[in-house]
């Protein structure tokens, strides 16, 4: 059974949301030594999806547990699993696409850089072939953290030259075949690091991960408010990472150095109401 420790009480929030409360996730099964991050849930059958790399967060790994009888079972790599390091799963709603970023050997070549890639998957369940975003969408930097909006733009962290500072959010979109990318803007990007944008599930607010803090991001109509950064109780010591979104957008899961024996654990953020998420396993009646 997952284990929930209470470690922060209520406390107001900025921006409208009403109380902070923060938990440790460790679920049995997949908590581990190693640092455990970026977490996404399979819309379609439950599936819990994360990366683990070492204590000293390298060698990020996709691993895939099942919800049984027993609790989670071993994590394994997925399917489509590659060379190279692979991390930040994300599903479309729907749960057919899975959007991540890779490593891995394209095209003969095996590559430094990480890139944006997706996979399909077909109404039998199976995964197809992972298929490489193609330039501008990818560049020679870093690409990390791809995410779609409610609004079809997809959201991601690049160290690609023309930003505001060191690295920064950008966002991608199709148009008739053709890939257009444009920055963020200095709503989300600052003078110094930003990575990991994550919409919220109704499109109104960004939460944004940037200079090792979470800054939340809201919208005013078409356009997107300057970032407010996010109470002590979530940003405790800047190691904050990997952050997802329940369905219903109430609670966060995301990941931190706990700076102990467990390295990376998972930690829950409640936004709103309280709400059973994430889900149980076993399921309780």
């Amino acid at each position: 059974m997952s284990a929930i420790i209470v470690l922060a009480a209520a406390i107001p929030v900025s921006a409208g949301t009403a109380r902070a409360r923060v938990e440790a996730w460790t679920p049995h099964g997949v908590s581990s030594a190693q640092f455990e991050s970026h977490a996404a849930f399979d819309p379609r059958n439950g599936d819990f999806w994360f990366v683990r790399s070492s204590p000293k967060f390298e060698g990020w790994r996709i691993l895939v547990s099942r919800c049984g009888s027993g609790g989670w079972s071993e994590p394994q790599p997925p399917a489509f699993a590659g060379d190279g390091v692979e991390a930040d799963p994300w599903f479309t709603p729907d749960g057919r696409v899975l959007y991540f970023i890779s490593s891995r050997t394209s095209d003969g070549t095996k590559r430094k850089d990480l890139d944006i890639w997706r996979v399909e998957r077909a109404a039998d369940g199976r995964w197809g072939v992972p298929q490489r975003l193609p330039e501008p969408v990818n560049s020679t930097a870093q690409e990390w953290f791809p995410r779609l909006d409610a609004d079809g733009w997809l959201y991601f962290g690049s160290g690609r030259p023309g930003g505001h500072g060191k690295t920064d959010i950008w966002r991608a979109r199709e148009r008739d075949g053709t890939w257009v990318v444009e920055n963020a803007g200095t709503a989300f990007n600052g003078a110094g690091d930003e990575y990991e944008p994550l919409p919220s599930p109704d499109g109104t607010w960004m939460l944004v991960e940037g200079d090792d803090s979470y800054y939340r991001v809201r919208r005013d109509g078409d356009r997107w408010l300057p970032r407010e950064k996010l109470p002590v109780e979530i940003n405790r010591n800047g190691s904050e990472i990997g952050a997802t979104f329940s369905p219903s957008g109430r609670t966060v899961l995301f990941a931190r150095d706990t700076k102990g024996p467990l390295s990376g654990e998972f930690f829950v953020w409640h936004v709103g109401a309280d709400e059973a998420w994430p889900p149980a396993c076993p399921a309780t009646p």
